[in-house]
């Protein structure tokens, strides 16, 4: 039996927790001066990454307002109120419910100058399935791919569908990028984009010496 939690006990109880715990987190990077040379060239980008990192990764990002895909569900609106208090700018949808509003949603995100970050394998999985409204989004929205991963040996790892990773308090938490690039037009080039994405992020985690 799962019992609902009163979102608005998640926030005052359960934030303030989470942001303890965080801030205990050493973090360092790998391959940051990829995603810097985007910055600094302020063109739109889209960072991919998979559901399972998503912790460690809204609380390194904070503060930089972007956008976010959130689905409708119980799960999702936790996410959103938490994910709100970090500066994140919150679109509604998934890929299994308002897809087509949350595609449009990021790529009006990405024409308005705005960073969006998208997990291609969520809001149910399965577990690393790269599904293509990422990519769409880029190609409507002309904007870059930035390959975006976190890993930790020291971490909780729920027993759901993406084997979320929770750090630890004080754990050493590693935050990758990978090279951007951009999906060509058409079927073809979306399709080429599929392969790419799928071995970028697999290099990445290669490069980080992720186990």
């Amino acid at each position: 039996m799962k019992v609902a939690v009163p979102a608005g006990l998640v926030r005052v109880v359960g934030t303030p927790l989470v942001n303890m715990l965080a801030g205990s987190w050493r973090i360092r990077t790998v391959g940051e001066a990829r995603w810097q040379s985007i910055l600094a060239r302020r063109v739109p980008y889209i960072f991919v990454l998979w559901h399972e990192a998503l912790v460690p990764l809204l609380w390194h990002h904070r503060h930089r307002q972007i956008a976010i895909i959130v689905s409708r569900g119980r799960e999702g609106r936790y996410l959103s109120d938490y994910a709100s208090g970090l500066g994140y700018r919150i679109l509604s949808g998934s890929s299994s419910r308002g897809g087509p509003r949350a595609l449009l949603g990021a790529v009006r995100a990405l024409g308005e100058g705005n960073a969006v970050a998208i997990t291609p394998d969520g809001p149910r999985g399965p577990r690393r399935e790269l599904k293509p409204g990422v990519l769409q989004a880029a190609q409507r929205g002309a904007a870059w791919v930035v390959p975006l991963h976190a890993t930790c040996a020291k971490a909780w790892r729920l027993r759901s569908w993406d084997r979320l990773c929770i750090p630890k308090p004080g754990a050493a938490v590693t935050v990758g990028y990978g090279e951007p690039y951009q999906v060509e037009a058409g079927p073809d080039g979306l399709a080429r984009g599929m392969r790419h994405t799928t071995e970028a992020m697999a290099r990445l985690e290669a490069e980080m010496g992720a186990r």
